[in-house]
């Protein structure tokens, strides 16, 4: 996910199609929409803001782990797969070989 932005909480606020400049600014409502006060816009960037701030974690470990298909090649030659599970592998990585 990237950084939100405050055209992030105006959006979230009001759906439908907007037109935005980039910083959100210059807000063209499209659908009739009520355009949001600058106070619940600013609460709704905080909101938005802090979800993002709560899941850096998540976007650290992303960097870090192998990638999904590599942990699931790791746990089939493991053999902690269910036997109907590594069949099924077995038979798709015969099927195509390297």
């Amino acid at each position: 996910m990237i950084l939100p932005t405050k055209a992030d909480a105006i959006i979230a606020l009001v759906g439908g199609q907007i037109t935005l400049g980039s910083d959100g600014s210059n807000a063209v409502y499209h659908d009739g929409q009520t355009p949001p006060t600058e106070a619940e816009i600013k609460t709704k960037f905080a909101e938005i803001k802090a979800e993002y701030d709560a899941q850096e974690y998540a976007r650290s470990r992303k960097t870090d782990y192998p990638e999904i298909g590599d942990q699931l090649d790791a746990l089939y030659h493991a053999g902690v797969f269910p036997a109907n599970m590594a069949a099924r592998i077995k038979e798709t990585k015969d099927k195509y070989p390297k």
